[in-house]
């Protein structure tokens, strides 16, 4: 195996399974969503400061590395060629649905005072929670098929 492909599959492993385990919290966190409306809002506004300057650049570098062991991988016979694009394809995903389908509701809920909440906003939350639900499969999707994929090399 190339140095090259070796490297930049490491890379993709290692931020791609940070942020399938930073998504997957949420969901192994159901309690969070039970919290009552002013400190879910405080919670959730806390949450968005932090991803919203860390995810974009790890995902950035993410997609850069998988695209790598993509185009790399295309001599490593289909499987593993397969695998490695299906990989970016799924991380591709998550970040279309969430600057198309969460950032919109994450906007919203940064603009909200946790004292005086808007009428539906735990439909927004729920709304929020059912994306990121999906978000979660496919980041850990894309962690399988890398997994698999080196494996399978």
């Amino acid at each position: 195996m190339s140095l090259a492909l070796s490297a930049s599959r490491m890379v993709a492993l290692l931020l791609v399974g940070v942020y399938a385990g930073g998504v997957l919290f949420v969901v192994l966190a159901p309690s969070v969503g039970r919290i009552p409306g002013p400190a879910y809002v405080r919670y959730w506004q806390a949450l968005n400061a932090d991803y919203g300057q860390r995810m974009p650049p790890l995902l950035l570098i993410s997609v850069a590395a998988l695209l790598v062991v993509a185009v790399l991988s295309w001599q490593r016979g289909w499987l593993v060629f397969g695998l490695s694009a299906a990989a970016l394809t799924l991380v591709v995903l998550t970040v279309a649905l969430t600057v198309a389908g969460m950032e919109p509701l994450n906007q919203a809920a940064n603009a909200w005072d946790p004292d005086a909440l808007p009428a539906g906003w735990d439909e927004i939350r729920q709304r929020w929670l059912n994306l990121h639900l999906v978000r979660t499969g496919l980041a850990l999707a894309a962690f399988a098929c890398l997994i698999v994929a080196r494996t399978a090399d």
